[in-house]
């Protein structure tokens, strides 16, 4: 093939994405649309200079994809573009029941970062923790993978083997090697006890299906049982349906805007309170951290924007947004972000995040490195602190509140 097609081949793929994406805009004006005409000169330029003057022959596939794989993810970490083989993994796990390690993952600083681990998942067994990076999954550099080729590599069959290199959030040292054994991970049950000073409090792992009307349940049952005052603990809750969250969302609510959804195709979509949906008035305080994630999002800024209560604990993690698939002429596909969800005030959450109203750092942000150590993990004996300062602030909060 002479230098020449391997040049057009890669205009051609460039023209290809350039043109999906357009296609995918079609109310913008013609200006915007000229402007991405005139770019795809500026890339043609690029290419060409890579093929005549670059050290050495490049590796046109390997090229085309890099560039395509950064010019998806310039746009926000929800965005992808996936190999032809990359797409079919993806059909595959959307239509078969797949193992797991238990963790959710997002892209941050160009890494596979973890958001949250759920309880007694292979994760969790494996030692990963929030914050912790996938540095390498399968001896390839998550920095070269998108999101949804990270999420497919971590599923698998129950019981096979997951490799992977890890650097940990608390203690900054070269990655760990280390090896999860995939299974199928059941989704805790929501938790509930009677605190203190008359508090029901109801714990959420996630806010997947069904959730919503568990919450409701323990909530009328502790109310039964003397609760004058409600605690949510939405902490590390980063797995769920926005629709979930919404639900969630309106069972302390009987007004007001929860959230709504936009892009700049997607028709405005507000989610306002239905009254008949409401089944406390009792005051209400919010547990968040930076695991608190999506549908749990969209809780915190409905309860926060709408004074219903307060929101206690550190900035979560933002995230929330409506993705598309357009399946491309190789057999690949784009995957792009088509909406965001909003905060009723007007802040897109997966930008934002959520900030509480009265903020207390996550318990790891406590830990602090012995100089003497050289980024080596301290003592395993060394006692940890177990006191959960936001938990204890909660509590103070809604003591403060009356009935």
């Amino acid at each position: 093939m002479s230098m020449k097609t391997k040049a057009a081949i890669l205009v051609t793929s460039f023209a290809v994405l350039v043109f999906v994406v357009i296609g995918s805009m079609g109310g913008v004006h013609a200006s915007n649309n000229d402007g991405a005409y005139r770019q795809l000169e500026v890339y043609s330029e690029v290419l060409s200079r890579v093929q005549s003057e670059y050290v050495e022959e490049p590796n046109i596939p390997k090229v085309t994809d890099g560039a395509l794989h950064g010019l998806l993810e310039s746009l926000d970490s929800n965005s992808s573009y996936l190999t032809p083989d990359d797409y079919k993994a993806f059909k595959d796990h959307k239509s078969q029941g797949k193992g797991d390690i238990g963790a959710v993952v997002s892209k941050r600083f160009g890494y596979a970062d973890v958001v949250a681990v759920l309880p007694d998942s292979p994760a969790e067994k494996a030692g990963i923790e929030q914050t912790d990076i996938f540095e390498k999954i399968e001896g390839k550099s998550t920095r070269d993978m998108s999101l949804q080729e990270i999420r497919n590599a971590l599923s698998g069959a129950p019981g096979t083997s997951l490799n992977a290199e890890v650097v940990h959030g608390r203690q900054p040292a070269e990655p760990e090697k280390i090896s999860i054994t995939r299974a199928i991970v059941p989704i805790p049950a929501v938790a509930d006890k009677m605190m203190e000073a008359d508090i029901g409090y109801v714990k959420a792992e996630a806010l997947t299906k069904g959730k919503a009307q568990d919450i409701s349940a323990k909530i009328k049952a502790l109310e039964k049982a003397g609760a004058k005052k409600i605690l949510l603990d939405l902490r590390n809750c980063a797995e769920g349906d926005e629709s979930e969250g919404i639900a969630v969302a309106n069972l302390f609510l009987n007004h007001g805007t929860i959230t709504y959804l936009q892009g700049q195709k997607f028709p405005r979509q507000t989610f306002n309170a239905d009254p008949a949906k409401a089944i406390t008035n009792l005051p209400v305080a919010l547990l968040v951290n930076r695991g608190t994630s999506g549908a749990a999002e969209i809780v915190a800024s409905a309860i926060l924007e709408n004074a219903r209560g307060d929101v206690v604990g550190d900035k979560t993690f933002g995230d929330g947004s409506v993705a598309k698939t357009f399946e491309l002429p190789d057999g690949g596909a784009l995957i792009l972000s088509i909406a965001k969800y909003y905060s009723p005030s007007g802040k897109a959450i997966q930008d934002a995040a959520v900030t509480p109203n009265v903020l207390v750092a996550d318990q790891n942000d406590n830990f602090v490195p012995d100089d003497d150590s050289d980024g080596a993990p301290q003592d395993q004996a060394q006692p940890q602190n177990t006191v959960d300062d936001q938990l204890n602030k909660a509590v103070e909060v809604l003591k403060s509140r009356s009935s």
